[in-house]
């Protein structure tokens, strides 16, 4: 069954943590959903994930801080691929208006 959804529908009112939504997938690939509303990492927290990450800013900015000390400013329509076991962290989004990402993690 096909069913139509929005990128933008369906955000909950309130968030107390960045929020992530599967959207598609299976063993090989997924595609995620990530809300953020001025998160950002916990300090001295590092993503140190197994497998690539494509990350693209659809509405909203952020940026990416690695542990090498780049920090990468995204807005909307930029997007960036993250090699596996690249340690880092998002270090800042926009505050009182949603960041809405889409990830694809293959």
């Amino acid at each position: 069954m096909h069913t139509k959804r929005n990128l933008f529908e369906s955000i909950p009112a309130s968030l107390a943590g960045e929020w992530a939504e599967r959207l598609a997938g299976d063993a090989g690939a997924r595609v995620e959903r990530i809300v953020s509303r001025g998160h950002a990492s916990p300090p001295d927290f590092w993503y140190d994930q197994d497998e690539s990450e494509w990350v693209m800013v659809v509405k909203g900015s952020a940026k990416i801080r690695f542990d090498d000390g780049r920090v990468v400013e995204l807005g909307a329509g930029d997007h960036i691929t993250i090699a596996p076991h690249q340690r880092h962290r998002v270090d800042w989004t926009a505050p009182g208006e949603d960041t809405v990402w889409v990830a694809i993690y293959f």
